[in-house]
């Protein structure tokens, strides 16, 4: 089988035989060592990262994996500043992404936070600032990475703070972690959002029967490549799967990077089985389980977990960019929602390059680095009713 239809089947056995110091359960503190200085340093850092093609995981070269973690290297770092990082692509396909991000505060504290800046070094929201649509045809849609596959860090695009910055979730004043349920380990595809979508918990859904659940709307990657945190990639949509987190509708777009060596032979939801066969049944599983070991029940779906095609997930996103459209124009109640921008013609919220700017100035630069967490080397061996 070819490597790139057999990367996910393989990932639970690299999980077994590599070391903790190798595998993806500790690619955030790899990446940590690759590409952040040990000092906590309070100034802005200003390095540029080059996206490397990373090597597809497949169960005959389980060597990629470590090969994977060190591809992530550092172009050129300016010495006591901490990373702006620009994210370019080889592949000939789509130009590369002209957003950078901006780390400030301690890695694995509660004060880390990722914040975007445009191709002029201007601060800006991954939420309302980044186009949803990346060419004329609306047909290529601009991801925001939030989580690269195999990560465990439950990191989300912040809605109540000015710019929206990505952070870790916290609960308890605990950093959180989603659970390594065997055999997925971390998160089983490059997870994160739809710029300029929004499920509007207000809207009751006619397909679902149940109203949104107040963020962007979810998007999983599914090809070949490790993304990096913050990263915009451009994709295209191919399904989706309806998940009812405790009675809200949450809709996960399933996606291909349009940039990857398969994306040809992906067009809609039925291909993906073609292509990477199980993974839309292994998909489904993971959210089913994901939060039985924090003592909650499983997951429910609509349509009994059956993916959707690529024309009802257009359509499904196409409507919470709607959604989008009335919040950020206050036309709707914004639910605690920083709807701060510097590129919505129009809205209420639109602000000056410089007040911004003055925002990301004003952010946490410090904060108390947390131990490791337990969930990154633990298995949790789930068994269904």
């Amino acid at each position: 089988m070819h490597p790139s239809v057999c990367w996910w089947r393989y990932a639970w056995r690299a999980a077994v035989a590599f070391p903790s110091s190798t595998f993806p359960a500790a690619a955030g503190r790899a990446r940590k060592q690759s590409f952040l200085p040990n000092s906590t340093s309070t100034r802005c850092h200003s390095s540029f990262f080059a996206a490397t093609d990373v090597q597809r995981f497949c169960g005959a070269h389980l060597s990629s994996v470590s090969s994977a973690i060190h591809h992530l290297r550092p172009v050129s770092v300016l010495s006591g500043k901490r990373p702006v990082r620009n994210f370019a692509n080889s592949a000939p396909t789509m130009t590369a992404s002209k957003y950078q991000i901006a780390e400030r505060g301690a890695p694995n504290s509660t004060d880390y936070r990722v914040y975007f800046k445009n191709e002029n070094g201007q601060s800006i929201s991954p939420l309302h600032d980044i186009p949803l649509y990346a060419n004329d045809e609306q047909t290529v849609y601009n991801m925001v990475v939030e989580v690269p596959r195999w990560t465990n860090a439950k990191m989300e695009i912040s809605l109540g703070e000015g710019l929206n910055p990505i952070k870790q979730d916290v609960k308890k004043g605990k950093l959180r972690f989603v659970a390594n349920c065997f055999p997925h380990h971390g998160y089983i595809w490059n997870y994160g959002a739809f710029p300029q979508t929004w499920e509007n918990p207000d809207h009751l859904d006619s397909d679902t029967g149940c109203k949104g659940d107040n963020d962007p709307i979810d998007v999983l990657e599914i090809g070949s490549r490790i993304a990096k945190r913050g990263e915009v990639m451009q994709v295209k949509i191919l399904g989706t799967i309806a998940l009812i987190d405790e009675g809200e509708t949450d809709w996960k777009i399933i996606t291909i990077n349009v940039n990857d060596p398969v994306a040809d032979k992906l067009n809609d939801i039925a291909d993906v089985e073609t292509v990477f066969p199980g993974l839309l049944r292994a998909s489904v599983e993971w959210f089913k389980i994901y939060k039985i070991p924090d003592g909650k029940p499983e997951n429910q779906f609509a349509f009994n977990g059956e993916a959707k095609d690529a024309a009802f997930a257009t359509k499904t996103v196409a409507e919470t960019h709607r959604f989008w459209q009335q919040l950020v124009n206050k036309e709707v109640d914004n639910n605690g929602i920083s709807c701060l921008n510097t590129t919505v013609d129009g809205s209420p919220y639109l602000v000056a390059n410089d007040a911004a700017d003055e925002v990301f100035a004003k952010s946490a630069t410090g904060g108390n680095p947390e131990p490791a967490s337990e969930a990154l080397g633990k298995w949790h061996y789930i068994s269904l009713k």
